[in-house]
């Protein structure tokens, strides 16, 4: 148990030093709000894909074709929980409020921090759970997700948005390679390896410019706690508390716990502003719910291990 816990501790001081890292080039302006646009683009277009792909590379069993299917099952069922949830809990707000609280409970951040972080705890195997428990969260992303700012209008073009995404595509390429077991030539799977392993590094230094955009003086506010208490402890230790119910697989119930105690999504601060809604309310959730997850997920690592 405490070489768990130091290797716990360890992968979580190495996460913080490289969102530390972030922080200063971002306070240094070594990379510009332009630059790490692109530098997520690279990260979400290939790195993650790449990274997806390699961790379908396992040996075929029936339990793991199982496991996936757990997972996938828990994670809509959260999500239709987080959808009623939303449609109640935050009525007494005004409506800016109302709408960033809604986006911000449906949609976390597992698809960016999610991915480096489940991998970091629980290797390959970590990754390709994480991408199965995605495909439900990208479906309400944009879809109910998107309805809190506006109404969906084109449901053709919703669709094809959440089937073409860049990591939707390597899940299809990565089943396949599952399944059948099909071999990957050397240079292929040496470069699948090597891009991937970028992913965590480069997630987490874009994470610490993030936390550089924000008037830290306004951010700890009572909402915006209550709120983060929600996104990274009440909604985790209900899944926790299902999976213990229901008798789950260790490791499907560490990628779900972890990948619901992930802060809100980036995208909440993006849709606020594009859609004339609190933009800075927006990346004040996000960056604080960032900010506590660092502490949060610790926490959780500790219990599940």
């Amino acid at each position: 148990m405490g070489g768990t816990v130091t290797q716990l501790l360890n992968l979580q001081g190495m996460l913080f030093i490289l969102i530390i890292a972030g922080m200063v080039a971002g306070k240094k302006k070594l990379v510009s709000a332009e630059g790490r646009r692109c530098l997520t683009n690279v990260v979400l277009y290939v790195i993650l894909p790449c990274n997806i792909v390699n961790s379908f590379v396992m040996p075929f069993s029936i339990q793991l074709l199982l496991d996936f299917l757990t997972i996938l099952l828990i994670a809509a069922g959260l999500q239709i929980f987080a959808v009623i949830l939303s449609k109640f809990l935050f009525n007494r707000l005004d409506e800016d409020t109302k709408v960033i609280f809604q986006y911000a409970t449906v949609c976390s951040n597992s698809s960016f921090m999610g991915y480096p972080i489940a991998e970091s705890i629980y290797g390959a195997a970590g990754l390709s759970y994480t991408a199965i428990y995605l495909i439900p969260l990208r479906i309400v992303m944009w879809s109910a997700g998107i309805s809190f700012f506006s109404k969906v209008r084109n449901w053709k073009a919703m669709v094809l948005k959440v089937a073409l995404h860049p990591c939707m595509i390597a899940v299809y390429l990565g089943l396949p390679i599952f399944f059948f077991q099909i071999p990957l030539p050397h240079v292929i799977s040496e470069t699948l390896t090597t891009l991937g392993d970028c992913c965590t590094a480069m997630s987490m230094l874009i994470i610490g410019m993030l936390l550089m955009d924000v008037d830290w003086k306004t951010m700890f506010s009572v909402k915006l706690l209550l709120f983060s208490a929600l996104r990274l402890i009440v909604l985790p230790a209900l899944v926790w508390g299902f999976c213990l119910f229901a008798h789950m697989d260790p490791l499907v119930t560490g990628v779900s716990v972890i990948l619901t105690g992930m802060p809100a999504g980036t995208t909440t601060a993006l849709l606020a502003a594009q859609y004339h809604r609190d933009a800075e309310l927006g990346s004040k959730v996000v960056v604080l719910t960032t900010l506590l997850s660092l502490f949060t997920i610790t926490g959780w690592s500790l219990v599940l291990n």
